[in-house]
């Protein structure tokens, strides 16, 4: 998976296409993926790979559909020890990921 993230990376610059990628920068406790995992996401709001999906995926887009409008780099802090409903613990842990934005002259 990560060598067809870093295609579609290199496919996006190489149009000069603007692209949002996603990795996980750290966890801590139990998490749907480790360091290092990516998405990458496209101006149309679709996007490849995964960072755990869920709703922590959806902040992270969310935050990603962000960066294409103003072009700052950030970490977005996914905590997942907070129930959704009722006691179930989706899966104990927090990540951080960082989101930057890539290639594309002109903002969107």
């Amino acid at each position: 998976m990560q060598d067809e993230i870093y295609k579609a990376i290199a496919v996006a610059v190489e149009r000069d296409e603007p692209i949002v990628l996603a990795t996980v920068a750290r966890t801590r406790g139990s998490t749907p993926r480790k360091t290092g995992a990516k998405m990458v996401v496209r101006t149309d709001g679709t996007f490849f790979g995964t960072i755990g999906g869920g709703c922590g995926e959806a902040e992270v887009w969310q935050e990603a559909m962000d960066a294409f409008a103003d072009g700052e780099a950030r970490i977005v802090t996914v905590d997942l020890t907070e129930p959704t409903d009722g006691d179930d613990k989706i899966c104990g842990g927090v990540m951080d990921v960082f989101v930057e934005r890539i290639g594309g002259g002109k903002r969107t």
